[in-house]
């Protein structure tokens, strides 16, 4: 008890610090596309056409047409490459999709989804106890549909076997240097720590595997036998048993991230916590953003993971721009996962440069889904409560996502895993 008390007066502080409080922020849920299985993201590429290209968990990618309607047919389908997912919860999938810079005249998209290992794998260990094989992939479009992904043009870029079947991360973006970031859990389970885990460290802060990092790789050229290369300009380039894909590291499951298409272009991740604290990152090159030496703000020991030290090995550390309590073990709180988003840079003045983010649900078992709205204040920013003025709003926060206007859309599930056609997109709208 005397260590809870301590935590929510240390977040209560803290919180004190960062700023005034604010009043909730009133919006309108306008919604846009219905008819879903499980969004978790969403695509606009650059090329005129003003389709949104919606990612299913399934493994089908619908293209949502400026008049409102899903094509008739899918632009992708992977479902018979995927793993067999769980249809109550399950955290693997089609993960996310990213167009290139230049799609209008190459017609490259990558896609990021999780296979099965297969028998014939070499290491005994995977065989026997991974979940699956993270993959990233290049394809193209159709020469004869521009609606529908030429299956035949995949090029594998990246594969990682995944000890667990949770913390993958997996969401992508190009950057305004033509890079692609990808963001990777930790590995999974829980607390960094089991079967494909650093005993000494934990994966976050092994700067000798993906896991836990956001990379950063040029996938317009290869090198050596590597489908893609290293930019040189990566911060552990040339340095021995380090990843030099490696962009940034020390988070926990950086399930969505999101690269501000405005402002500075920072790099806005939500990283997932463990029972106690959620936060939000603004990674920066060579950044180490603690996990799993503290979870949010706090010190952690994995070995007793609800009970916080007073002290630890800060140093070189950075911590997150917000955090907010885990219903899980501290009270009052806002949720149980963090849901990453964006930074507004839509028509509604009043909100440019806001980032606006949420939380899956306060409960596993009911659809509680939040969404917030945070403000620079200072090296901290404050965070609001959204209130949805036009209607009930009971449902799982997945994933947000941003047109090429600056508009943000919050993508809704009805259950917790990838199971029925209910699922909806909505426009947050003032």
């Amino acid at each position: 008890m005397k260590g809870k008390i301590t935590a929510v007066l240390s977040a209560l502080v803290l919180g004190l610090l960062a700023g005034p409080a604010f009043a909730d922020v009133s919006v309108k849920m306008e919604k846009v596309a219905g008819g879903l299985t499980h969004p978790i993201a969403m695509r606009v590429p650059a090329d005129g056409t003003k389709r949104r290209f919606v990612v299913e968990q399934r493994g089908v990618v619908q293209i949502l047409k400026a008049d409102g309607t899903l094509a008739a047919e899918p632009f992708l389908d992977l479902r018979s490459k995927l793993i067999h997912l769980k249809p109550r919860f399950d955290e693997r999938g089609l993960l996310s999709i990213e167009f290139h810079p230049k799609f209008k005249e190459n017609g490259k998209f990558y896609a990021y989804y999780d296979v099965s290992v297969p028998d014939n794998i070499d290491a005994l260990d995977v065989f026997l106890w991974y979940s699956h094989i993270a993959t990233l992939s290049e394809f193209t479009v159709s020469k004869s549909d521009p609606n529908k992904a030429d299956m035949a043009s995949e090029r594998v870029l990246y594969t990682a076997a995944w000890p667990q079947f949770n913390h993958n991360g997996g969401d992508m973006h190009f950057g305004p240097d033509g890079m692609l970031y990808v963001s990777q859990g930790d590995g999974g389970y829980a607390d960094d720590y089991g079967i494909g885990h650093d005993k000494v460290t934990g994966n976050g802060q092994d700067v000798n595997t993906t896991f836990g990092k956001i990379l950063r790789i040029d996938v317009n050229s290869t090198q050596g036998k590597m489908q893609y290369a290293i930019p040189k300009d990566n911060p552990f380039v040339g340095k021995k048993d380090h990843r030099e894909e490696i962009w940034a590291y020390g988070f926990r499951n950086p399930w969505r991230f999101s690269i501000d298409m405005g402002g500075k272009h920072e790099v806005f991740v939500g990283d997932v916590g463990q029972n106690s604290y959620e936060e939000v990152d603004i990674a920066t090159k060579g950044g180490n953003f603690g996990w799993r030496v503290k979870e949010g703000t706090h010190c952690f020991d994995y070995t007793k993971p609800n009970n916080h030290p007073k002290s630890c090995k800060t140093a070189g550390l950075i911590d997150p721009i917000l955090e907010y309590n885990n219903c899980d073990n501290v009270k009052p709180c806002k949720g149980i996962s963090m849901t990453g988003g964006y930074v507004y840079r839509g028509k509604h003045k009043a909100w440019d440069g806001k980032y606006i983010f949420g939380d899956w649900s306060t409960d596993f078992g009911n659809p509680d889904g939040h969404v917030f709205i945070a403000t620079a204040a200072g090296k901290k920013w404050t965070m609001e409560d959204v209130k949805v003025t036009n209607m009930e709003f009971k449902r799982f926060v997945l994933a947000f996502a941003q047109d090429d206007e600056g508009e943000v859309y919050v993508l809704t599930s009805a259950t917790t895993g990838p199971s029925d056609n209910k699922d909806e997109i909505y426009r947050i709208a003032p």
